[in-house]
């Protein structure tokens, strides 16, 4: 059920992103804020890769988007970041954490890198469930923003 609602929720943000071009995907549609749709594709995949491969199953393995440095250059879309390319990141970490959950007890834990906490599969499927729940919201904001599209 929770491996359900997270892919729920995966989808969700998919749709919110489908048929929108470049142009669309990196507009700031709700100022003040600079947050957008591109934007939040970059931040749930390096979400992803970090809760489920380098938390849960210990990779060492850095994040794609953002640095200790610049922690939030996850939602910062560069000149070459397409829709495409970035979703296609996203599938593919998607992809990945599944393989990394798939046969694993719920109780099973991990190991925060920085923070020393552990976190069970379970926690990380509720904590990911709760992260693009809440970026759904914002996915849905900007999107109707951007062309009036509702729903979902």
């Amino acid at each position: 059920m929770l491996e359900d609602w997270l892919d729920f929720h995966r989808a969700t943000l998919a749709e919110k992103c489908a048929g929108l071009d470049d142009a669309g995907l990196r507009e700031a549609s709700a100022p003040p804020s600079d947050l957008t749709l591109l934007g939040l594709m970059r931040h749930l995949t390096d979400v992803e890769r970090h809760w489920f491969r380098r938390v849960l199953a210990g990779e060492d393995i850095p994040p794609l988007y953002f640095t200790p440095e610049a922690p939030d250059d996850d939602f910062v879309v560069g000149e070459g970041d397409t829709g495409q390319g970035t979703l296609a990141v996203w599938r593919e970490e998607v992809a990945v954490v599944r393989k990394v959950a798939e046969g694993r007890a719920l109780e099973e834990t991990g190991i925060h890198p920085r923070q020393g906490t552990t976190h069970s599969l379970r926690w990380i499927y509720l904590h990911m469930i709760e992260e693009y729940a809440r970026h759904n919201g914002h996915a849905d904001l900007l999107r109707e923003r951007i062309d009036g599209v509702t729903g979902v």
